[in-house]
């Protein structure tokens, strides 16, 4: 043997172990159920398990999976005492059902997986994780209690209850809900990070609980539990004008303190009769109005035992007819924590804080001085153009916190039962100097995991995108509110649906949707109308409008596609059902042209409008196009589903629909009787046009926007599709006009003026910085944030195939345009991280992919359309910029 043979050799037995060890570092990890992490109170009867899988070996599929479940954590990684093993030949990791034995209500389940890949490697089993089953009707042997009295005074009650450990606890569960919102503590500890709960939802039909686990809290000995409740949307303001006590007048808890010992015992601690209540600090607090608290009235050691003070009785309430359910999204917490940049004067002489970022949450106050001092804090989103605290635009809203110190000793203070949407904090009746470091504030969202970032070589760009994510943020608060800081705060359905693609880019919005879809169904009124908001505290008549109603179709079938939640669908479906056949009811010959309809909300109005430039597109031709939407993702759902016959009918009602658009608002020639972008938009996005029209109808739409100076005129039905048509029919460089457009009305154009956050209007501040009519002129709005889903698809090329949905099959299709010389776009998906980054340099695109385990992509090269199709792991692509 020569001596390159012999080094060849050894190189190739020196590699061989590395190469078999390799092999072996494919692992699963990021265990779910129904799309939580570890959850407490899962009602499903079969609920699903995901897991992702790693390995660096490229094209990885997983060809079989093996699931053990038991109630025992030693007992699981020992393989004794399974209750279910669940095995599958096949490649799905992502809500696969569990098929064991019937669930066991309150129970822990533990469970874990493994799989083998299609290069012959098996994982080591996963690390434990569990679900905990929820509490079925019977198991609940607590009781509602409210005060003594008719619950009437604006100060938040607190109840509490002492009771003794004399056992060594093995576990203890609190399960807990209230009728208005709580906060509640064990041994002067609080219960769990999450905030404003039980959450809202539509609470004549279900109330969620929340289950804490407190066995670290508890000692042996005398315990104490504390509770306070606060009026929130249950109780407080909510709707328009002077709206209260809409779901009803009482504040309640209800509580269930679940012990297990380790001698096998149990013991159940509930509100009952031989609780005590009492007031406390918080003199009132509103979801609009904000909170007083006063110091002095504190109780100190209220919710530690041993605390003795004269308490009343409280008072046992009936029980509800609505439903007690578990949590099947996430819990609102606290987030990003934000100092203040700087503390100013304004020319008025007020001291304002300033945050740097239109946030949601509240801020948080140091102070020392004499008992008595009230200090308030008002909240604002801008500044006038003189640089004086604005709040008009808040309209009746207070969101004002204000605090009365109890002596001169330092306290820090936060409210409890409410939340602000702002930027700036006027501070008035400080005791001293206001510095920096005495205030400090903090966001407060649902618990939504980071899954999308994106970010180019354009600044504002960049900054639009921050803006879109923080529009989210801040409105993302248990529902999916149109504003977070007026007298409003509501569940807008058409904000909801056209800003779901964009939400499901930048965050896990799974659960959030789930459970707010569950509102819809169930303020959905029986002949299949959909309310304007979700959960709905406006009339039983105030829905049925198109592009808002359409939520009941529109959002299922986006999660179906975002998450490959069939089920979710399964669930939805007759709601999306009942939705089409209110349409079709109110309509005459397949025409739907009667009702009320919100139209393209906020379109393009000049402010003297002598030549007629205003966008206004018939609100029948809007309502007909969505018709054949939601019909369509009808089909869609029945397709998936196996309902053919309903495919069939609705396939034969599509065809009858849009035959009734083009007579009644199309031309031979193609010509829209509303001339304006949003009506070429939604017929050529719905497909509402004869094949032969739809070249010319997108070559009208091109003209229309250069005829206003390549300037979008699009309100809330139309922008969210408009990019999209453009780039569908090969005018990806005009999208690109509009996107990278700097002046009013654009997306860059708040950008340009400061904005951190998506305004409700193209102009809330316009050039000479005055104001937009502030009767309605939100600065953080997200609607218009749905160009973001664009973005991601578009710009970074990050698609997914409905065909295999949750993103088992990867379309990337970067399309480069704008002045843009780099684009980096990524996606946390249900199987993990799909990326496409790519830039330009000496005219040469260069395209950086990473496609995650268990998926299969395919690439799509701009200038020439070069497809390749691939499998996991990275991969990189050039081709000439022509």
């Amino acid at each position: 043997m020569n001596s390159l043979s012999t080094k060849i050799l050894l190189l190739a037995l020196f590699l061989m172990p590395g190469l078999s060890g390799l092999a072996q570092k494919i692992s699963v990890s990021d265990l779910t159920v129904e799309h939580l992490e570890n959850p407490l109170s899962v009602d499903a009867a079969a609920p699903r398990l995901s897991w992702k899988i790693t390995s660096p070996l490229k094209n990885t599929l997983q060809t079989a999976y093996e699931i053990r479940v038991g109630t025992d954590k030693n007992g699981l990684t020992a393989g004794k005492g399974i209750v279910w093993k669940g095995n599958g030949k096949t490649s799905q990791s992502v809500l696969i059902p569990y098929e064991g034995p019937a669930l066991q209500s309150k129970t822990r389940y533990f469970w874990q997986v493994r799989v083998t890949d299609n290069q012959g490697n098996t994982s080591p089993w996963s690390s434990v994780q569990f679900w905990q089953t929820g509490l079925k009707p019977g198991d609940w042997t607590a009781q509602w209690i409210a005060v003594s009295e008719k619950d009437t005074l604006a100060k938040s009650p607190l109840f509490r209850k002492e009771f003794p450990v004399t056992k060594k606890i093995r576990s203890a569960l609190a399960y807990i809900t209230a009728k208005g919102l709580y906060e509640a503590s064990i041994n002067g500890q609080r219960m769990g990070d999450s905030y404003l709960t039980p959450g809202w939802t539509s609470y004549r039909n279900h109330l969620q609980y929340q289950v804490y686990d407190v066995t670290a809290s508890l000692k042996n000995g005398t315990n104490a539990i504390g509770v306070t409740l606060g009026d929130g949307w249950y109780k407080g303001r909510i709707g328009f004008g002077d709206q209260r006590r809409f779901y009803g007048d009482t504040r309640a808890l209800l509580m269930q303190l679940e012990i297990e010992y380790t001698d096998g015992t149990k013991e159940s601690i509930n509100t009952d009769q031989s609780w005590k209540t009492a007031y406390g600090p918080i003199q009132a607090a509103d979801i609009y109005d904000g909170e007083t608290y006063d110091a002095r009235e504190e109780k100190a050691g209220w919710s530690t035992a041993g605390y003795n003070a004269a308490w009343a009785n409280v008072r046992i309430l009936e029980k509800g007819t609505e439903q007690l359910v578990g949590m099947s999204g996430p819990t609102v917490k606290k987030h990003e924590t934000f100092k203040a940049l700087k503390v100013f004067k304004t020319p008025k002489g007020e001291i304002v804080a300033d945050f740097g970022q239109n946030l949601v949450g509240w801020a948080v106050l140091k102070a020392k001085g004499p008992a008595g001092t009230r200090i308030s804090l008002s909240h604002a989103e801008v500044l006038d153009k003189e640089g004086n605290f604005y709040t008009v635009n808040l309209r009746s809203a207070k969101a004002q916190a204000n605090y009365i110190l109890k002596g001169n000793e330092e306290q820090t203070f936060e409210p409890h039962f409410t939340f602000f949407g702002f930027r700036y904090v006027k501070v008035e009746g400080y005791p001293g100097e206001l510095k920096p470091e005495d205030l400090s504030a903090v966001a407060l969202y649902s618990d939504m995991t980071t899954t999308g970032k994106f970010t180019t070589s354009n600044t504002l760009l960049n900054q639009l995108q921050h803006n879109i994510q923080w529009g989210q943020k801040g409105n993302f608060v248990d529902v999916p509110t149109d504003c977070p800081q007026r007298d409003e705060r509501l569940g807008w359905t058409g904000d909801a649906q056209a800003f779901a693609n964009t939400a499901a880019y930048n965050m896990n919005v799974a659960g959030f949707f789930t459970k707010w879809l569950k509102d819809v169904q169930a303020d959905q009124q029986p002949n299949g109308l959909v309310p304007h908001v979700i959960p709905n505290v406006l009339g039983q008549k105030d829905g049925a409008s198109a592009g808002w109603a359409d939520v009941a179709t529109i959002i299922p079938w986006d999660m179906y596609v975002a998450y490959g939640d069939k089920r979710l669908l399964e669930v939805q479906y007759e709601s999306m059902k009942k939705w089409v056949g209110f349409i079709s009811t109110a309509a005459k010959n397949n025409l739907w042209n009667t009702g009320f309809h919100f139209g393209d909300w906020l379109f393009y109005r000049p402010d003297d409008d002598n030549d007629g430039r205003a966008a206004v597109t018939d609100k029948y031709l809007i309502a007909q196009a969505f018709y054949a939407h939601s019909t369509q993702l009808l089909i869609n759902a029945a397709q998936v589903l196996g309902k053919q016959e309903d495919v069939e009918k609705y396939t034969t009602l599509l065809k009858e629909i849009k035959k009734a658009f083009i007579r009644e608002y199309m031309t031979e020639t193609g010509r829209l009787v509303s001339s304006t972008q949003t009506a070429y938009v939604l017929a050529l996005q719905f497909d509402m046009l004869p094949e032969a029209l739809r070249a010319s109808s997108a070559e009208r739409l091109v003209n229309n926007i250069k005829s206003y100076g390549n300037h979008l005129t699009t309100g809330f039905l139309g922008t969210p599709y408009l990019c999209h048509v453009l780039t569908r029919f090969g005018y990806t460089n005009v999208a690109y006009d509009l996107l990278m457009q700097e002046s009013y009305p654009s997306w860059l154009y708040p950008v340009k003026m400061g904005a951190t956050t998506i305004w409700e209007r193209w102009d809330g501040i316009k050039p000479d910085g005055s104001f937009q009519t502030p009767g309605m002129n939100s600065y953080n709005h997200y609607a218009y944030g749905a160009i973001g889903d664009w973005m991601y698809r578009h710009m970074a090329g990050i698609n997914s195939d409905p065909s295999a949905p949750g993103y088992k099959r990867i379309y990337i299709s970067p399309k480069p345009g704008g002045g843009i010389t780099n684009v980096s776009g990524e996606l946390n998906t249900p199987y993990g991280i799909v990326s496409s980054s790519w830039k330009i340099e000496d005219k040469v695109f260069k395209l950086d992919v990473q496609v995650p385990a268990n998926t299969t992509a395919k690439v799509v090269l701009p200038f020439g359309g070069k497809e390749t199709e691939v499998g996991s792991g990275s991969h990189h692509f050039e081709c000439n910029v022509q």
